[in-house]
């Protein structure tokens, strides 16, 4: 009885999901609710208290953030952008899977979908229009790329995969720590993969469409395009271009060495020396440079890492309620499912819901604790449900990235994701037969 009455708490919170109600307001309350039809209301609010206090999570997250937000202050992601923008208008056909490729790269020293999105789409989507790119097909190339985050140290689900890897593994035999630089070399070659199928799915479906060569609508658009080539060529500034990959080296040569003898980079003595060397190069305002890292910092604790503490204790709801050993027994009879569970699940909560955030994390949070037991690692069953997830959010017409790119290109979001959409589903069993 116990276990049908928690199949309905979460059939309404899926429910309650999928209606765009506040994600954390509905994991919290689930988790408490699970938590006491399973007679243990007390794990609820122990939970949300360890999830306040994940030191190598909030390091992680927080300083990330506030790093973009001394970017987005500098404007040095801008110049990045219009720094590999220069060029491309001659390209073609050719400037789909090129932007998607470089809105890729970009996230990864952007990792916020939507700002990456804001910051690459008001330059690059006038520019595949301006050369007779369909509108649709100029946004979803930007909203293709905006899974390079995959590779990004401030990608939560890096911090919180190898953070779950060193807690449950540790003490074992063979153990070895897991930063979260190990984790991004271990699975960068599929999150390589996953982009190239993104550039290379979107680029067949604009043939088969025919969205290339395409009359423009009005004159205007030509102009805009127009005129973000001459602000390209002029203003872009090469060295403030540097700064957004400043912390990505230094983490990456940190993570195959040591300096100065046995001190080891970590991310946020990386992403304070990115923001110093910001502050040298643009010559901005010290004490607002400041304000707008911290304020960086609040907003990470408050947005990311809030859905990473509600999503825990919806975790220990599932936990109390006995879900998850009834799911784990199931599983361990029959692990094939896990393989599916854990991509698709995610990947439909996250075209449904517009954020695969909430599903990844509370798979992450149960099942994939159970990694060994069902013939997986924990690196590779962690990943696959980040990174399906936030495939899902990429043909997702709520989700914010989605409406973003719409907006930019002045289409409808659903013209988005019927063009994203095949390769994202290629995508997802990739990561299902291969990656696992």
């Amino acid at each position: 009885m116990v276990q049908i009455i928690a199949l309905v708490i979460v059939a309404i919170t899926v429910f309650l999901l999928i209606k765009q109600y506040e994600t954390r307001m509905v994991l919290i309350g689930s988790g408490l609710a699970l938590c006491i039809v399973g007679l243990a209301p007390m794990n609820a609010l122990d939970a949300f208290g360890t999830g306040m206090t994940s030191g190598n999570l909030i390091q992680a997250i927080c300083a990330s953030m506030g790093f973009a937000y001394v970017m987005k202050y500098t404007e040095c992601d801008m110049h990045l952008v219009r720094a590999l923008a220069g060029g491309m208008n001659k390209l073609g056909f050719f400037l789909i899977p090129v932007t998607v490729i470089v809105t890729f790269f970009i996230n990864i020293a952007i990792p916020s979908a939507a700002g990456c999105a804001a910051a690459v789409g008001a330059t690059l989507i006038p520019l595949l229009i301006g050369a007779r790119i369909h509108p649709a097909i100029a946004g979803a190339a930007v909203l293709s790329g905006t899974i390079g985050s995959f590779l990004s140290p401030g990608f939560s689900h890096n911090a919180f995969v190898s953070n779950l890897y060193n807690e449950v593994m540790a003490g074992t035999s063979g153990y070895q720590h897991m930063s979260i630089i190990d984790l991004i070399q271990y699975h960068a070659k599929y999150s390589l993969a996953l982009g190239g199928i993104a550039a290379v799915g979107l680029s067949i479906v604009a043939l088969v469409r025919k969205e290339y060569r395409v009359e423009l609508a009005d004159s205007g658009t030509a102009q805009a395009a127009s005129d973000v080539e001459t602000k390209v060529a002029v203003k872009t500034n090469y060295l403030y271009a540097t700064a957004p990959f400043v912390p990505l080296v230094l983490l990456l040569v940190g993570g195959l060495t040591t300096w100065l003898g046995n001190i080891k980079m970590g991310v946020p003595a990386a992403m304070v020396i990115g923001a110093i060397y910001a502050l040298i190069i643009t010559r901005c305002n010290p004490s607002t440079m400041t304000k707008q890292f911290f304020n960086g910092m609040g907003h990470a604790y408050g947005d990311v890492l809030g859905i990473i503490i509600a999503a825990g204790v919806f975790a220990a709801g599932l936990q109390s309620s006995g879900l998850i050993e009834t799911f784990i027994t199931f599983l361990k009879v029959h692990p094939e499912f896990a393989r599916w569970g854990g991509t698709i699940g995610p990947f439909l909560m996250g075209a449904i819901t517009g954020s695969g955030d909430a599903a990844a994390l509370a798979f992450n949070g149960t099942v994939t604790r159970q990694a060994l037991d069902l013939g997986y690692t924990i690196p590779d069953l962690g990943m696959a449900a980040a990174m399906t997830g936030a495939l899902g959010r990429t043909m997702s017409p709520i989700a914010g990235v989605v409406i973003v790119c719409a907006g930019l290109a002045n289409v409808n979001p659903v013209e988005l994701v019927k063009r994203t959409g095949p390769s994202m589903i290629v995508a997802v069993i990739f990561v299902a037969l291969v990656m696992l």
